[in-house]
């Protein structure tokens, strides 16, 4: 029988944690990764203490790394499925393999929904970024822009002018800025920029500057911008299957700190959960996921006298 105690689904720093734990509290341990990375494209992975500046895949090299002293397996390989069974759950992976296992823990990220705007792709990770934790101490006082689609990303081109004074907000002609929206702005040396934004103008892979529809171009060297995001095809799947539940967000709910789901056994941690996404976050909340199922699993061994 191929059986673990635990089945982690995703190989980034929320994997790579819970998978550290659940290693040193001696369970057996699957860790399955597949696929690209979200921050594939980028260069660095910034503020992660003792790890600052560390390309991605560095990361995921030593943390798998430091896994070999441990029951923990790692394969390379998608998961296809999971099953309810009385005892747990059947996980499939591609290439025909079948694991019973006592928990499940997704640790898949979230999907960005890139837009087809001429240039968005070519930038995205290079001078287009979600967080300025994470990047804006190398581009600090260069020309930011903020795309804002909604109207909380307005605060948002505030907030960013503790890493530059020259920032603009874009809203592409998609949203109506409220007066005292526009005073605040205003007041903070943030310019606005309502007209629709035609395309990004690349050179030599990075920003050059934002065209908009009329023409008129806005020299700017990096873009903040939150793309829609959406789940895997394997949590939509278990949505339909399992009765997963999500929020109104669209985010995995889990309950804390157990970081259980609605489906008693599947635990969740990372950026599927949560709009507060970085790769610290994501680790934190694979360990504390960690934790909770090695506690449970301990309780359940004892209660059952081995």
């Amino acid at each position: 029988m191929d059986s673990k105690d635990v089945v982690i689904v995703g190989g980034g720093p929320s994997g790579l944690s819970a998978a550290l734990v659940l290693g040193r509290g001696r369970k057996k341990v699957l860790l399955c990764d597949a696929g690209t990375p979200r921050n594939a494209s980028a260069e660095h992975m910034q503020g992660f203490v003792t790890r600052d500046g560390t390309p991605p895949q560095e990361f995921r090299r030593i943390g798998r790394e430091q896994l070999r002293p441990y029951d923990v397996e790692y394969q390379n390989a998608r998961v296809l499925s999971v099953d309810r069974l009385d005892s747990g759950f059947r996980v499939e992976l591609e290439g025909g393999r079948v694991v019973e296992t006592r928990r499940v823990l997704l640790a898949t990220g979230m999907v960005d929904v890139l837009p087809d705007l001429p240039g968005y792709r070519e930038l995205w990770g290079k001078s287009l970024f979600q967080c300025p934790y994470c990047h804006g101490w190398e581009v600090r006082d260069q020309a930011w822009g903020v795309l804002a689609t909604d109207e909380h990303l307005l605060d948002f081109g505030l907030f960013v002018t503790g890493w530059s004074k020259d920032v603009v907000v874009f809203t592409n002609g998609t949203l109506a800025v409220p007066a005292e929206q526009r005073s605040r702005l205003e007041h903070a040396g943030v310019r606005l920029e309502e007209r629709r934004i035609r395309q990004l103008i690349v050179r030599e892979d990075h920003l050059q500057a934002v065209e908009l529809e009329d023409g008129a171009r806005v020299e700017r060297q990096v873009l903040f911008t939150r793309p829609p995001q959406r789940q895997t095809q394997l949590v939509q799947q278990l949505v339909g299957k399992l009765g997963l539940a999500l929020d109104e967000q669209g985010f995995v709910r889990v309950e804390e700190p157990h970081k259980q789901t609605s489906v008693p056994g599947i635990h969740a941690a990372g950026d599927l959960t949560t709009m507060l996404q970085g790769a610290l976050v994501a680790a934190s909340a694979g360990a504390m996921a960690g934790y909770m199922m090695n506690h449970s699993l301990n309780m359940e061994n004892a209660t059952r006298g081995g």
